[in-house]
C-alpha cells in the first residue's frame, strides 16, 4: 500500500549496481540504460542524451575502452567519467591456437568464475562461439561441457564482452561490415541460451544494433537442446536463426542421451520448430545431429529423421556432427563410411545433410568439448600463468 505524499523511489536496474570499485560498468547497457547511469551520475538530461550518444558509438562502433582517447568528448569530462564508469572485457586466464587456425580463450568473470569462448576461421566466414552460462543443467551424455555443475547466467556484459573481446584480438575496430573476420556468431557455447533468455536477448540487440557492432540477425544463430516454452518468444523478441540439439529420433534414445527429452518430447519439439517465427526455405532450421557409434546412427534412424522433418513440414537441414570424445566419454564416433551413408539417406530425401569438420580438437575446442581448463588444472596453476603473462605484457 502507498502511504499517502509518499513516492516510492524507482528501482535501480540490476546493470546499474556499482562494482567493488564503486564504478558502473557501462558495457551491456541498453541505450536507455546508458543514459539513466548518466542521469543518476547528476548529468541533467539534455547532456546525459548527448553523452549516451557519444558513449555508444565509441564503445560499440569503434571498440574504445579509455574515456581519455575519446576525442569529442571535452577533456574535463573525461575523468569525470573515469571516475564513475568503466567499460569492461573478460580477463584472459588462457588463450590457445590449434594447428587449424581455430581460438580459444578461457575467460574470468569479476566473481572468479571461468567460461570459455572458440574463435572458428574458415574461407569465407569465421564463426564466434559464445557461451551464455557458466557450466550447463543439461546433462546431455555425450557433451563434456554437461558433465560440469550449472554455476550462474552470464550476464549481458559477459556475453557481449566475448563479441568485443574477440574483435580486439582480430583487431576489428571501426566496426564496418566489409571485410571482417568473425562474420557470424553461434549461440553454442557453455550452456543453454534459453534458460537465460533475457540475458542473452539483451546481448544479441546490442550486438545487432545498427549503430555499433551492427552484425545482421541473418548471421546469428542461437541452439538449443529443445526448451520448448521459450522457443517462440525467441523467435519474436531476438529473431535470429534457431539451430535445435535433436540428435536422436527415438523417445528411447533421446532420453537417454538428451535428459531435457523426458520434460520436452520430440513430437513437441519438433511443433515448435514448425511454429518457429520466420522459419521458411531461405532462413532453415538447422538440426544438430552427434553421430554415436551403435547408438543413433543406423539407416533406420536416417529414414526416421526424413520422416519426421516432412511430417512436419520443416524448412530444414541437418548438421551431422562426428562424435568428439573426451576422457571417461561413455560413446564413441560412428565410422566415417557409417557417417557418409546416413548422409546419403537424408541427402537423397531432398534435406542437407553435410558433414561437419571438426575443429580445434587439440585444444579441446570442438562441439560438445568445452569445459573449463579451471576443472583441468588447479586454480593455482592458471593464477601463475596469468602472472607470468602480465609480467611478460608489463
Amino acid at each position: 500500500m502507498q502511504i499517502p505524499g509518499h513516492i516510492d523511489p524507482v528501482p535501480v536496474p540490476r546493470a546499474l549496481v556499482p562494482r567493488a570499485d564503486g564504478r558502473i560498468d557501462l558495457l551491456g547497457l541498453s541505450k536507455l540504460d546508458l543514459r539513466m547511469a548518466l542521469e543518476t551520475s547528476q548529468l541533467e538530461p539534455k547532456q546525459a542524451k548527448l553523452r549516451a550518444k557519444q558513449l555508444w558509438h565509441w564503445i560499440y562502433n569503434r571498440g574504445v575502452t579509455d574515456f581519455a582517447l575519446m576525442t569529442d568528448i571535452a577533456k574535463t569530462m573525461q575523468p569525470w567519467l573515469a571516475q564513475r564508469f568503466v567499460i569492461s572485457r573478460p580477463q584472459v586466464v588462457e588463450a590457445q591456437v590449434s594447428s587449424d587456425g581455430t581460438r580459444k580463450w578461457l575467460l574470468r568473470s569479476d566473481d572468479a568464475q571461468d567460461y570459455e569462448m572458440v574463435f572458428i576461421p574458415d574461407a569465407d566466414r569465421g564463426t564466434l562461439c559464445v557461451s551464455s552460462q557458466v557450466g550447463c543443467t543439461l546433462n546431455c551424455r555425450f557433451c563434456h561441457t554437461g558433465t560440469m555443475r550449472l554455476v550462474r547466467n552470464l550476464l549481458p556484459a559477459e556475453i557481449v564482452g566475448q563479441v568485443m573481446l574477440a574483435r580486439d584480438s582480430l583487431g576489428e575496430w571501426p566496426s564496418q561490415p566489409e571485410g571482417r573476420m568473425l562474420t557470424n556468431i553461434v549461440m553454442m557455447g557453455m550452456g543453454e541460451p534459453l534458460y537465460n533468455f533475457d540475458n542473452v536477448r539483451d546481448a544479441l540487440k546490442l550486438v545487432m544494433d545498427g549503430d555499433g557492432i551492427a552484425l545482421s540477425k541473418r548471421r546469428i544463430t542461437l541452439s538449443t537442446s529443445g526448451v520448448v516454452p521459450m522457443m517462440a518468444r525467441a523467435g519474436e523478441e531476438i529473431g535470429v536463426n534457431l539451430a535445435v540439439s535433436l540428435h536422436a529420433v527415438t523417445k528411447e534414445v533421446r532420453d537417454e542421451i538428451v535428459p531435457l527429452n523426458r520434460k520436452y518430447g520430440i513430437e513437441e519439439l519438433l511443433q515448435a520448430c514448425a511454429d518457429y517465427p520466420g522459419a521458411n526455405n531461405a532462413r532453415r532450421i538447422t538440426f544438430e545431429y552427434v553421430m554415436l557409434k551403435d547408438k543413433n546412427d543406423s539407416d533406420a534412424d536416417a529414414r526416421e529423421l526424413v520422416r519426421l522433418i516432412k511430417k512436419y513440414k520443416l524448412p530444414a537441414k541437418v548438421n551431422l556432427i562426428p562424435f568428439n570424445p573426451w576422457p571417461g566419454a561413455p560413446y564413441e564416433c560412428s565410422a566415417p563410411e557409417r557417417i557418409k551413408a546416413f548422409s546419403n539417406i537424408v541427402f537423397e530425401a531432398g534435406i542437407s545433410a553435410p558433414t561437419r569438420t571438426p575443429r580445434g580438437r587439440d585444444i579441446d575446442a570442438a562441439c560438445g568439448q568445452l569445459k573449463t581448463a579451471s576443472e583441468k588444472k588447479s586454480r593455482a596453476e592458471l593464477d601463475r600463468q596469468a602472472e607470468e603473462k602480465m609480467a611478460a605484457l608489463g
